[in-house]
């Protein structure tokens, strides 16, 4: 992986934690990467497995998009367990 793949995947993880914040309440830019990169992995899953087609124009929004929805699941199944 060359370093601009993982600088845009930290930017699509930002995005998607700070898009999640809005849903779920908010956090500082640590909280917001740390959801968004681990909810581009549990929103993957879920869009994959549920057979969703997220299709807003351009893939960049869809894979922001596809992450904040698991960035949203992985703070509500955090906040039910802790």
């Amino acid at each position: 992986m060359d370093t601009k793949a993982i600088v845009i995947w930290c930017v699509i993880g930002l995005l998607a934690g700070w898009l999640a914040s809005f849903v779920v309440g908010g956090g500082g830019l640590i909280r917001y990467l740390l959801t968004g990169l681990i909810g581009a992995f549990v929103g993957g899953f879920l869009v994959k497995t549920t057979g969703l087609s997220i299709n807003v124009g351009h893939p960049l929004v869809n894979e922001v998009l596809v992450a904040a929805i698991g960035a949203i699941v992985v703070v509500l199944i955090a906040r039910i367990l802790a």
